[in-house]
């Protein structure tokens, strides 16, 4: 279909279950009534100066109203805005600001902080649990979903980027991308018709979209709506609801299977869970708890590139683009990398050579922007837009299989060698006192970085330094310059309102903690960082003038 308003029209009148939430269910045919209520009403508003969509803002938790607006902005061809609703005052009012939010639809939850905030874009602020809004819905009761198709190139969503590497930025997704990605997307995570989701990710990111609302309204399965992710109610919900599908990001995985393990987690109905970012050894584990198939996989909000996993690829491999993409690893200064050699154990060889950012060849063309971010936009276009650079770091191995290497932010310089920290976080991802490692760098006192992990211990396990050292003398694959200086016992890693890791807390903290253990070289055992360790290292910043650099927790 050339649109997701023809993906959403195609559901008129279907009788089969659409959404479930909390007790209650609509069939498809009632989801687009609700729509199209909305539509109306949506159409008694006036667009901001010199535009002529209204951008409507949803700053909601998964509720069905988050539903029937994303629906409803699709029918009429204007512009629906996920608002992140984890940001906070003058963040939260920017967002809402630099988005030109004519309507903000919302719920006393945030009924609060929007009174605090100034909007001077907002021309209307409407609280989905008020008598007025039940009134003006009322109102247009009865509607029918207009007849007109928006223009494919007309933009439809804004969806804020996950905020890991920088502050979030309005991705643009117009409504013919959305609608034609329907068929592929469904396809790729195996939905169907007697399909049950589980929508657990928030709808302000393009993956709860993406990935599960316009899929199962193309397919016409049905939607499982929950508020938030709950890792102690998931698995309840599994079975109860029988859900079929979810998709996830981040850690969800790792919460799941850090719940107590019972006898009947395999009886479920879950037939594939599809996301990014999970450890090897936590996709592994749900894999064997629940008996579904996990598919990772590489792609953005952008939708600069897919890499499609294959199952016949080597180990850690992200797989291969998707058909008609191309991508290729280069250098900052726009030359391809070597491919990545690696020896007998899985080592490789040559990271510094072979490591680069991943660009999509030609696709700079088909990315449709962030809104009003130019400086956002040149960084994904560089040297004349005609390729789309991911910002992520990757390498390339001989029969095309592309690998995660880390964000740009995790680009880091030991020793005089690059490297990115995704293959030593899958490295100490083996340790069996580990349920997951973060690694990143902190500055070094002399030059470039030091590589610190910070782990999340597994159930009932110690960090016992020499046994990790024996776990990593016996890694065939671990680089030279992978052995971490500082390793950190964190009982929770941060993330970004959509689930992402967000490691730029960890990188500020530093070594400032008390379960900070310490290798000075890389022959050192590893010990507990003292107090007069700290003082030492802030003495050798401040003696080779490179104070400014410390951690920020630790700059005195």
């Amino acid at each position: 279909m050339e649109t997701f308003a023809e993906v959403v029209r195609s559901r008129r009148g279907d009788s089969h279950e659409g959404l479930r939430f909390e007790g209650r269910s609509w069939t498809w045919g009632e989801v687009v009534q609700e729509a199209a209520v909305r539509a109306s009403l949506l159409r008694t508003f006036e667009a901001g100066p010199g535009r002529t969509q209204r951008h409507v803002g949803v700053l909601l938790q998964n509720l069905p109203d988050f539903v029937f607006w994303i629906l409803a902005a699709a029918v009429t061809g204007d512009v629906l805005v996920g608002i992140n609703s984890t940001r906070r005052g003058v963040e939260l009012a920017a967002d809402i600001s630099h988005t030109d939010v004519d309507v903000l639809v919302t719920e006393p939850l945030y009924g609060e902080e929007v009174a605090s905030l100034e909007l001077p874009t907002v021309r209307r602020v409407l609280d989905v649990e008020s008598a007025e809004y039940q009134d003006l819905l009322a109102a247009h009761a009865g509607a029918e979903v207009p007849a007109s198709l928006p223009d494919p190139a007309a933009t439809f969503l804004l969806l804020f980027s996950s905020g890991s590497t920088g502050t979030p930025k309005a991705v643009i997704c117009s409504n013919g991308r959305l609608g034609r990605l329907t068929d592929a997307l469904a396809e790729r995570v195996s939905l169907h018709r007697d399909s049950v989701t589980y929508l657990c990710l928030p709808m302000f990111h393009g993956h709860a979209i993406m990935m599960n609302l316009a899929d199962a309204a193309k397919v016409g399965a049905t939607i499982v709506l929950v508020r938030k992710f709950s890792a102690s109610r998931f698995i309840p919900d599994l079975r109860a609801h029988g859900v079929t599908y979810f998709n996830y990001v981040g850690r969800v995985l790792s919460y799941v299977v850090a719940q107590p393990e019972q006898p009947t987690d395999a009886d479920n109905r879950l037939e594939v869970a599809f996301g990014s970012e999970a450890a090897p050894g936590e996709s592994a584990e749900f894999r064997r708890r629940f008996g579904c198939e996990v598919r990772e996989g590489y792609g953005s909000s952008e939708g600069g590139l897919r890499i499609v996993p294959e199952p016949d690829a080597p180990p850690n491999a992200l797989g291969r683009p998707a058909p008609g993409m191309r991508a290729e690893i280069r250098d900052q200064d726009n030359r391809e990398c070597p491919l990545a050699e690696f020896d007998e154990n899985g080592l490789l060889l040559n990271a510094e050579e072979a490591t680069g950012e991943i660009v999509a060849v030609g696709r700079g063309k088909t990315f449709e922007g962030y809104y009003r971010h130019p400086a956002a936009m040149a960084e994904r276009l560089k040297f004349g837009g005609e390729d789309f650079w991911t910002g992520d770091l990757g390498y390339r191995d001989r029969d095309g299989y592309l690998y995660f290497a880390g964000r740009a932010a995790d680009w880091l310089r030991v020793d005089g060698e690059n490297f990115g920290t995704a293959p030593v976080e899958r490295i100490l991802g083996r340790c069996p006192a580990f349920a997951v490692a973060h690694c990143y760098g902190v500055p070094d006192p002399k030059t470039g970085d030091l590589l610190m992990a910070s782990v999340i211990l597994a159930e009932d396990a110690v960090f016992d330094p020499e046994d990790f050292d024996e776990f990593l003398a016996a890694q065939p694959d671990l680089g030279t310059k992978w052995r971490p200086t500082f390793v950190r016992i964190i009982d929770e890693a941060p993330v970004t309102g959509s689930g992402k890791i967000d490691k730029a807390p960890l990188r500020a903290q530093g070594w400032e903690d008390d379960r900070v253990w310490y290798a000075p070289s890389r022959t050192s055992p590893y010990r507990p960082l003292t107090a007069a360790d700290r003082d030492a290292l802030r003495a050798e910043f401040r003696a080779h003038g490179r104070e400014n650099s410390l951690p920020a927790a630790s700059r005195r």
